[in-house]
């Protein structure tokens, strides 16, 4: 008989957004009369069509593989030079960082390489997490076997939580234990904090202190559009001796159903065997990509290189403007309901306070059944995100603008 791998039954609950898929198919078939009239700003998907530019390089990457001269099979596991260097040049080296072609690992998304990424590091590793959190760096270290059972206080024992608060703005400051590991995502999901350049350089110092790797969560860095703030990790000096950036196309090119994304692994990066030999993560993870995959598909490569160009660029920006907007209209209705909220700007979610009384499923109940709108709870973000709530800004702009009017239901509620 075949055994299970027994960490999955550490699992304190499902997956945060099935749970709330559960939840809005339930209320929709109990009043199949409101069904119609739901509006769905709770899981970051986008709703715009892709970039024009993207567009046709699909089609003429779908051409190619009909034709038999230009037809093309397996390609090297970790994406085609030309897309790696087209990453390379426009996301990087155009904005003063020097990374190289072959330091990009194209892949189906940033969810996956986060996940993946866990395979090429010891279960030794002590592992901190933000809290407010995204579920999946939790989820699959406790997969992997790195954590304990999950405690009274809803957090797994062996993890590292660093909370995030309106104190500190949803950027936490390094721990005090030793940590080996560190996930960092700004601008942050689900709270949309973005993290100034000197909070950024301080965390690099102290990894390079502390012998530390710092896992950099950059999928939503399109939306920044304050120069003075950090949309890499690599901006920062001593950063390639210590971090790994995880990008993704999903937000900025449309691309959650098509899935294109990448990983930054620099050669400098290192971890250690129990002997002290220090070996590069950079092979380590060639490795693992030319064992587990055969890359992403020929058409979205050329998809993905397209959107590198200068008009596709231009294409993506206006496409982050259009959910921006999305985030400003959110987040003026949020405060003119005179509720506490953070992000909206260089963020396409808004983080707000619930009233007073409620809690987090409570407030997501009460939108659903008295609104017919559903947000993401921050408890199902971790501890720390118990009492607020996420509103996400891909969708129409007439769904958002009604969204912001469907919000008042929760003033209500703590009346």
């Amino acid at each position: 008989m075949a055994s299970i791998n027994q960490n999955f039954l550490k699992l304190s609950a499902g997956y945060l957004f099935p749970e709330i898929a559960r939840r809005v198919n339930a209320y929709a078939s109990a009043h199949p009369d409101r069904a119609a009239n739901i509006i769905r700003c709770g899981i970051g998907d986008v709703t715009e069509p892709l970039p024009a530019v993207a567009v046709a390089a699909l089609h003429e990457g779908a051409n190619d593989l009909a034709d038999r001269k230009r037809f093309r099979g397996y390609g090297p596991p970790t994406g085609h030079e030309f897309v790696r260097e087209a990453i390379a040049q426009s996301e990087f080296r155009d904005r003063g960082m020097q990374i190289a072609n072959d330091e990009i690992f194209l892949s189906d998304g940033s969810k996956p390489d986060a996940s993946n990424f866990l395979r090429i590091l010891g279960n030794e590793n002590r592992v901190a997490v933000p809290d407010p959190v995204y579920p999946v760096y939790v989820d699959t270290n406790v997969m992997a076997g790195r954590t304990g059972a999950c405690d009274a206080s809803d957090r797994y024992t062996g993890l590292i939580y660093m909370d995030g608060t309106p104190s500190n703005g949803f950027v936490p400051k390094p721990p005090s234990e030793r940590a080996d590991v560190v996930y960092l995502c700004f601008p942050n999901n689900p709270t949309g904090a973005t993290i100034s350049r000197g909070e950024l350089q301080a965390w690099v110092d102290w990894a390079q202190a502390n012998d530390a790797l710092l896992l950099f969560d950059a999928a939503y860095e399109a939306f920044i559009r304050d120069e003075s703030i950090p949309r890499s990790i690599f901006e920062i000096p001593g950063a390639r001796s210590c971090a790994v950036e995880f990008r993704s196309f999903s937000k900025n090119g449309g691309f959650t159903g098509l899935r294109c994304g990448y990983t930054v692994v620099p050669k400098e990066v290192t971890g250690s065997c129990p002997d002290g030999k220090r070996i590069p993560l950079h092979g380590l993870w060639m490795r693992h990509w030319g064992t587990c995959s055969n890359g992403v598909s020929w058409p979205v490569q050329r998809a993905a290189a397209a959107l590198c160009t200068p008009e596709g660029r231009r294409q993506m920006r206006e496409l982050t403007d259009f959910y921006l907007e999305n985030a400003r209209i959110l987040r003026a209705s949020v405060e003119e309901l005179g509720l506490q909220c953070w992000g909206g700007v260089h963020a396409p979610y808004v983080w707000l306070k619930c009233p007073d009384g409620l809690g987090s499923w409570q407030a997501f109940d009460q939108l659903l059944h008295a609104s017919q709108l559903v947000v993401t709870p921050g408890a199902g973000f971790g501890r720390c995100g118990e009492g607020f709530i996420r509103v996400s800004a891909f969708n129409s702009q007439d769904n958002v603008i009604e969204a912001g009017k469907r919000l008042r239901s929760l003033v209500a509620a703590a009346v």
